[in-house]
């Protein structure tokens, strides 16, 4: 598969390699929060390529309502047993655990990939509550490769403004406390030309 992106004058070097993880904290209401570190992943252009070509992308079909549709966007679930399909996501997820482990109170143990490959990819706004995120705080960490493209959060009980995100080029979110019990996320579809972008979500065990 041969996609090209326009690599961010900010997103150099041959090698991906994260930075040292200095986020900012931003506390969200029902003891939800988020930590952003724009370009935290340097070389991510590199590794959005590497990712194109060696992940064995899926094509899913879901039951909604009355018809079954295709999901809009290409998925890839490494579990925590399963090698992940690149060394640089390996360098990412001990770094996040390095930084993490004593706050979340276990590691990140599983990779989620998602590509949306143009404006006609996306997906509604929802929160990783199948398994433990039902019921118990947790994180969810996502770093963004390939071009930018809106990450919006708004609470489920709609009591507070809604934000949005652009995140890609090896930007950093992690999403802690009751945020995926309590907020929504989602990346909408848009009508305008819109580059692809894969996002890569670290979660710990029991997180989906």
């Amino acid at each position: 598969m041969s996609v090209a992106v326009q690599d961010s004058l900010l997103d150099f070097g041959d090698e991906p390699t994260p930075a040292a993880l200095r986020p900012e904290r931003v506390p969200l209401t029902h003891g939800a929060w988020i930590d952003v570190q724009r370009g935290w992943l340097a070389g991510s252009a590199e590794l959005f390529g590497r990712l194109v070509e060696g992940v064995p992308w899926k094509a899913e079909r879901r039951r909604m309502y009355d018809r079954t549709v295709d999901v809009p966007r290409l998925l890839r679930f490494y579990g925590e047993d399963e090698a992940l399909p690149d060394r640089a996501l390996e360098v990412c997820r001990d770094a996040l655990n390095a930084h993490y482990l004593q706050e979340l109170g276990e590691p990140f143990r599983t990779a989620g990939l998602c590509f949306y490959r143009d404006g006609r990819d996306g997906v509604a706004p929802h929160g990783d509550t199948i398994g433990r995120g039902s019921t118990e705080d947790t994180m969810v960490a996502i770093v963004s490769v390939g071009e930018a493209r809106p990450l919006v959060l708004r609470p489920r009980d709609g009591g507070s403004a809604t934000l949005r995100y652009n995140l890609g080029h090896g930007d950093l979110i992690v999403m802690g406390g009751s945020c995926q019990r309590t907020w929504e996320h989602g990346v909408p579809k848009s009508a305008r030309p819109t580059g692809p972008r894969i996002s890569i979500q670290f979660r710990p065990r029991g997180v989906r």
